[in-house]
C-alpha cells in the first residue's frame, strides 16, 4: 500500500454527530501535494491511532483541548516518515509521532512532533505500545493508581489497547489482576495470553458474581474504562482506602439521553475512597521513562499487544465505531501506508 504521490486525501469533519459516529460527518477531499519551504519537511503518514476520545473531539464544548472546528481536518495521533526536509532537525528518512490528523501528508515545521527512536519492533508498536494508549497505561496505574505488590486490580474495558497493558503491568508489579470484557474470547485472551488471574464477561447474566467471586479480598486499584453501572459495580468491591483511576466512559460516549450514573456514590465517604480522572499528556515527562521499561518488558515476554489494522485511510470512518460497538482486537489502526523497510 502505498499513498497517492500525486495528491493529499484528507478526511475534514463536515458535521458534528449524534450518537455513533457516521461517514456522512466528514467530507473525503483531494488537495495537491504540499511541498515544504525553508525550516519544513513533509511527513508521510503511516499508521493512524483511532481513539474513543476522538468522539469528544467532535462535541463543541468546553474541553481539555479545543474541539475540532466544521471544515478542518480530523485530529489524531499517526506515526509516519519524514519524506521530504528543509529543516535542520529532521532529515528524511526519520520516523515521527504526532497529532498529525486524517490524511496522507502533512507540513510541519517541527512543533510538537516527537522524532521517534529504532525500537527494533514493528512499526506498529509505535502506536500499540509506546503511543497515546501506552503512555495512559503507563501513567494511569503507575502514577495515579500507586500499586502496591498484593494488592488486587480491577480493570473495565480490559481487552482494549489501554486496558490490556494496564493489566500486564499489574502482573509485572505483583498484583492480582481482574479483567471485564465483552466477549468470552476476549476474556480467555486476558487470562490465557496475557497472564491475567481471572476475567469476567460483563454480558453474562452472573457478571457481578464471577467478580465478587474472583475478588475474595476486595479490590485495591480499579481501573475505569467504562462508567455507568460497570462503575457501580466496581465501587461495591472497593476496598477502604482504595483508588479508582478514572480513564475513560465509553458507555456515555455516543448517548443521546444521559447514562444513569452510580447510585452509591456514599461508598466513596464510607470507605474513603480516593477517584481521580487523569490525562496523559500530564504525564509526557515519563515518556522515555515508559519507552524503556515497555522495551525491556516486551523483549523479557512479560508483556505482550495486539494490533487491529484495518486498511486504507478511506476506512477511518467506519471503523472508528469499532472502539464502540466493541468489535476491535487490540490498539485500533488504520494503516495509511507501507511502513518503512
Amino acid at each position: 500500500m502505498t499513498a497517492s504521490n500525486r495528491v493529499n486525501r484528507q478526511w475534514r469533519l463536515k458535521s458534528r454527530p449524534f450518537g455513533l459516529i457516521k461517514p456522512d460527518n466528514f467530507e473525503f477531499v483531494s488537495e495537491p501535494m504540499p511541498e515544504p519551504g525553508d525550516g519544513q519537511f513533509l511527513i508521510r503518514n503511516v499508521h493512524l491511532s483511532l481513539d474513543p476520545a476522538m468522539r469528544g473531539w467532535m462535541v463543541d464544548r468546553p474541553s481539555y483541548v479545543p474541539c475540532v472546528k466544521i471544515g478542518e481536518v480530523m485530529r489524531g495521533l499517526a506515526v509516519g516518515t519524514v519524506e521530504k526536509s528543509n529543516h535542520p532537525k529532521f532529515a528524511a528518512g526519520d520516523r515521527v509521532q504526532g497529532m498529525f490528523g486524517w490524511q496522507e501528508y502533512l507540513l510541519s515545521s517541527g512543533e510538537g512532533v516527537t522524532k521517534l527512536p529504532e525500537s527494533g519492533l514493528p512499526f506498529n508498536a509505535y502506536l500499540g505500545l509506546f503511543g497515546l494508549a501506552g503512555l495512559t497505561a503507563y501513567a494511569g496505574l503507575l502514577e495515579v493508581g500507586q500499586p502496591k505488590s498484593g494488592e488486587t486490580l480491577l480493570i473495565s474495558g480490559a481487552a482494549g489497547s489501554v486496558g490490556s497493558l494496564v493489566g500486564q503491568m499489574g502482573k509485572i508489579k505483583g498484583l492480582r489482576v481482574v479483567g471485564i470484557a465483552g466477549t468470552d474470547e476476549k476474556c480467555n485472551w486476558l487470562v490465557k495470553e496475557l497472564g491475567f488471574d481471572t476475567a469476567a464477561n460483563y454480558k453474562e447474566a452472573d457478571y457481578k458474581k464471577q467478580l465478587q467471586d474472583s475478588s475474595p479480598n476486595g479490590v485495591d486499584i480499579y481501573f475505569e474504562n467504562v462508567g455507568g453501572e460497570i462503575l457501580e459495580t466496581a465501587l461495591y468491591l472497593m476496598n477502604t482506602f482504595g483508588r479508582v483511576v478514572v480513564c475513560g466512559m465509553i458507555s456515555m460516549y455516543n448517548a443521546t439521553t444521559p447514562v444513569r450514573g452510580p447510585s452509591n456514590l456514599a461508598l466513596v465517604i464510607s470507605k474513603r475512597l480516593k477517584i481521580q480522572g487523569f490525562l496523559a499528556l500530564d504525564y509526557y515527562s515519563k515518556v522515555n521513562e515508559m519507552v524503556s521499561n515497555f522495551t525491556q518488558w516486551y523483549n523479557s515476554g512479560q508483556l505482550k499487544y495486539r494490533v487491529d489494522i484495518v486498511q486504507g485511510l478511506e476506512t477511518a470512518p467506519v471503523a472508528i465505531n469499532k472502539l464502540f460497538d466493541g468489535s476491535n482486537n487490540g490498539k485500533l489502526i488504520v494503516q495509511v501506508s507501507d511502513p518503512p523497510e
